[in-house]
């Protein structure tokens, strides 16, 4: 499933594409993705001019003039296809060919966009665990999939002090209080290991051991800093594709080149060479260096 960089790398790939442009025409190809489409979803998209796009966690959230908001979650397989009627579309820091013609009519192809100067925006998700809502912007905070979602890791909201104070008296493991979305918005399995990884911490270690009496252990100031880190760097290399997930100009992400633990299991550690290992928690591969991460 795409995490915070990847669905930051689409963000950024439709802004240039859908900022400012009206909504010409909304094609739905069936009922709903994960759940049903809002009652009247397409005829309240038409017409109305894309505001500005934003991600919260792993969502895109697009503000329109109307003041209503449009919610996508990609799920496993979703992914946003630009087809511009020339063929070829200027997207600010991101220069592609994109597909000329019509586009829209694949078997997977879900909900096309239409808009005021003829590029067409298609939605496709074979496995449609995506989700797509339609509410008012002025509800988003209390909206059911954002409002207990934590803070943002690349906002100056995350730091040791709140992670302690989150931390403190927990006894679930590291790896899992760092997935809790109640409590860092967006981190997903591929980056926690990474981070800790280079923080040097072990994915087994209870929370609360990294709270002292007087506040935040030094070693949170280092897992705060290069979880930014590893997630700026993920978002400059495109994010990471292991199987389905592409940009919205088409590309694969480039970071999985540059994992350390994930996915390396028998590999030997980069910082000590000793044997990377796989252990399952709550159901999910968690990858670290018994070595050098205590």
């Amino acid at each position: 499933m795409p995490e915070l960089p990847e669905v930051e790398t689409v963000m950024r790939g439709l802004k240039p594409v859908l900022e400012g442009r009206r909504i010409a025409g909304v094609t739905l190809r069936r009922d709903g993705l994960r759940f049903p489409f809002p009652q009247g979803f397409a005829q309240r998209l038409t017409g109305q001019k894309i505001v500005s796009l934003a991600r919260r966690a792993k969502y895109i959230l697009m503000s329109l003039d109307s003041g209503d908001c449009l919610l996508v979650h990609l799920g496993m397989t979703g992914r946003f296809t630009v087809f511009s009627p020339s063929g070829r579309q200027n997207l600010g820091e991101f220069y592609f060919e994109t597909a000329a013609g019509e586009g829209g009519g694949g078997t997977h192809d879900h909900v096309v966009l239409s808009l005021d100067d003829g590029t067409r925006v298609v939605y496709t998700d074979p496995r449609r665990f995506g989700i797509m809502d339609l509410f008012a912007g002025s509800e988003a905070a209390a909206h059911k999939l954002l409002a207990a979602i934590g803070v943002e890791p690349l906002g100056n909201e995350l730091n040791a002090a709140y992670l302690a104070e989150r931390f403190r008296g927990k006894s679930a493991p590291l790896k899992a209080a760092l997935l809790d979305q109640r409590i860092i918005a967006g981190l997903g399995n591929i980056y926690v290991s990474e981070a800790l990884h280079r923080a040097g911490l072990s994915p087994k270690r209870k929370s609360r051991t990294l709270v002292k009496k007087s506040g935040a252990d030094a070693r949170l100031e280092e897992l705060v800093r290069h979880i930014r880190e590893i997630l700026n760097e993920a978002i400059v290399a495109g994010g990471s594709t292991l199987q389905d997930f592409a940009g919205a100009d088409g590309a694969a992400g480039e970071f999985q080149r540059r994992f350390l633990v994930y996915d390396r299991e028998g590999e030997p550690c980069a910082r000590c060479g000793a044997p990377i290992e796989r252990l399952v928690q709550a159901g999910r591969s968690t990858f670290y260096c018994r070595s050098c991460q205590k």
